[in-house]
Order: structure tokens, then C-alpha cells, then sequence
């Protein structure tokens, strides 16, 4: 039941993206398709009251559990950028508004950008760990909550590979092609 209603709220995610987006640029209906981006966060507090009458139900924890959380996580740290995003695009598609900035490529920028996604996983990963440390609290057996734990585990693995990705962006900037032919210029008048 609860992976059910796991892909039930992402493809709602989806669908009231789409029907938001299109009430308020295509229909021109801005405050419905405002209320319509509004009601996303519902879909979250649906599967989050679901979970825990499953488990107040005396359901036995199991991976789904511990998926639901992290569904939460994910939404809660990469939801609003999402829809701020696929928001710009329509306005820019639908509605004539200039293009949106991309992501910076280069050197620092594109460091304090990725660190900045990074930090979103780190809010997502708080909020899951916040939701999996709950959920091991109510149930109390530790021989039952053994899932829970391992989508912990799987949480803190997931937060230090990105930051290890973003570290690299800082530590060994790519650098644009212009500025990359003028170090290399540079090189060969030297001879070194």
C-alpha cells in the first residue's frame, strides 16, 4: 500500500505541476494555478499520515517505510527549487518572459552552485533521518526497525557522495575554454 501511494504522490507531483503551470500561463488563471502549486505539499503530509497509520496499525517496518521518508526528504530539499525552475521555463515558453538562467559551468560560480544543490540534499537528508529516527522511536523494537536503520545508513551515504562531488567542483574548478587556452598559451612561452 504504501509504495502505491508512493508513486501515486509522485505522478500527483507531476500532474499538479502540469495542470498549475497551465492554468497560469496557457488559461491565464494565475491565482488558481498558484493554488494549484500550493496544494503540492499536501500530497507529502498524505503519504507522511499514511505511513504512520501503517505503522500505528502494527504494520512490521520494511524497506517501503523507510522509502516514504526519503520520498519526504527529497520533496521537502528539491520540491520548491523544482517548481521554481519548471516555473521560469513556462513563463519563458508560454508567456514570453526572458529565458532563465542557466547553471554557471565554470570555475567558482559553478562551485557555490553545486554546493548550493548539495545543501538541498542535506536538508532532504535531515528531514528523512528526522522522519526514520521517529518512526524507530514509536516502534521501539530494535530487531523490527533494522529497515529503518538501513535507509539511514543509505541517507548519510547518499549526503556524503554529493558532497564529495561538490567538494570537487571547489577543489578542482573547470575552467572556461577562453581562460583554459590562455593558461595553456601561457605554458608554451615559458616552455613548461
Amino acid at each position: 500500500m504504501i509504495v502505491a501511494l508512493i508513486v501515486a504522490c509522485e505522478v500527483g507531483f507531476w500532474v499538479l505541476l502540469a495542470l498549475g503551470l497551465t492554468a497560469r500561463y496557457l488559461l491565464k488563471w494565475r491565482r488558481t494555478g498558484a493554488a494549484l502549486l500550493l496544494c503540492e505539499p499536501l500530497l507529502e503530509l498524505v503519504l507522511f499520515t499514511a505511513t504512520a497509520i501503517d505503522l500505528k496499525n502494527g504494520a512490521r517496518p520494511g524497506w517501503e517505510h523507510g522509502l516514504a521518508a526519503l520520498y519526504i526528504g527529497f520533496t521537502v530539499g528539491y520540491g520548491h527549487y523544482t517548481v521554481r525552475r519548471l516555473d521560469a521555463h513556462a513563463a519563458h515558453r508560454l508567456a514570453g518572459a526572458p529565458p532563465p538562467p542557466k547553471p554557471p559551468k565554470y570555475g567558482l560560480p559553478r562551485a557555490r552552485h553545486e554546493t548550493g544543490l548539495w545543501l538541498r540534499t542535506l536538508l532532504a537528508a535531515t528531514v528523512a533521518l528526522a522522519l526514520l529516527q521517529t518512526a524507530i522511536w514509536y516502534v521501539g523494537t530494535p530487531s523490527a526497525t533494522a529497515p529503518l536503520r538501513s535507509w539511514q545508513w543509505t541517507m548519510l551515504r547518499i549526503t556524503a557522495i554529493h558532497g564529495l562531488i561538490a567538494l570537487t567542483y571547489l577543489l578542482f574548478p573547470k575552467k572556461a575554454p577562453a581562460e583554459a587556452a590562455r593558461s595553456t598559451e601561457g605554458r608554451t612561452l615559458t616552455g613548461r
